[in-house]
């Protein structure tokens, strides 16, 4: 005779008792990777951190710092001569004289990080060589990669658009005409001192200029000075951007940084990540 039971009763059965808990995806029975710290393809490595990326390209994401949005320039500390907004853009206000008195500064500061922003230069444009859309990005107030006009523009290597000014010429020159918008996507590694103010490991810059490579990881010589080659003086972990006022009305708009924890900037000399 056979045992006929209600379809309830069997899905009781089916579904009595604990079920076997979720496994995490991975392995511990892999070798372990150098430091010690983690195994291969290890299942208890903590995953990474859930970033919403913006809706349109070059957009902030949802970890971003924004500088500058558009509209205000609350995130930045008050001007000897205020910038002028309009148009979603923060354009600097020529002036007599150089020196960069009237630089822009952020309030908040930043040691490791990566840095998106736009700018544009005049159009027309105005001179020639080194007083044409002159304006720069400091680390740190200390480092700085060239912002210029560098289309159909000849001036020094190491100090057009996408040089490290004064040190290292950028790979090549994607420069738009001006007028245009142009974008700059950096990732900027602080350099490391010791306690006793001796230089452990210079400050790195990877920058992309429109989407093109023109820097690849390339160290800094030390604090950028004009007609001098720089040198390194310890200083704290962190410190504020700025754009410079090269006395040339230079636009930014669409300005983010997303601090980077130290371990994305941990490698040692062998470029081995610790």
């Amino acid at each position: 005779m056979k045992l006929i039971l209600p379809i309830a009763a069997l899905a009781i059965t089916a579904t009595s008792g604990s079920a076997p808990a979720q496994e995490k995806p991975g392995f511990r029975d892999t070798p372990t990777l150098p430091g010690g710290a983690w195994k291969v393809h290890d299942s208890e490595r903590p995953y990474p951190t859930v970033v919403t990326p913006a809706a349109q390209p070059g957009g902030a994401p949802s970890d971003a710092v924004v500088l500058f949005g558009g509209t205000s320039l609350d995130s930045w500390q008050p001007q000897q001569t205020p910038w002028t907004i309009a148009d979603g853009a923060v354009t600097s206000r020529p002036r007599t004289g150089g020196g960069g008195e009237n630089a822009l500064v952020s309030k908040q500061s930043f040691g490791d990080v990566q840095l998106h922003l736009e700018f544009r230069s005049p159009n027309p444009p105005e001179k020639s060589s080194q007083d044409r859309g002159n304006s720069g990005i400091w680390f740190m107030q200390r480092y700085e990669i060239q912002i210029l006009d560098g289309y159909n523009n000849p001036t020094y290597a190491d100090g057009t658009v996408g040089a490290i000014y004064g040190a290292k010429p950028p790979l090549v020159n994607p420069s738009r005409r001006p007028g245009e918008w142009q974008s700059y996507d950096i990732v900027f590694e602080r350099p490391r001192f010791a306690p006793d103010g001796t230089l452990l490991r210079p400050a790195y810059i990877t920058a992309f200029l429109n989407g093109v490579l023109v820097q690849n990881r390339q160290p800094w010589l030390g604090t950028t000075v004009w007609r001098q080659v720089g040198r390194y003086t310890a200083h704290g972990d962190a410190a504020p951007i700025q754009l410079q006022d090269h006395n040339s009305p230079v636009s930014f708009r669409n300005i983010w940084v997303r601090p980077l924890p130290e371990a994305a900037a941990s490698h040692d000399h062998q470029g081995e990540v610790k």
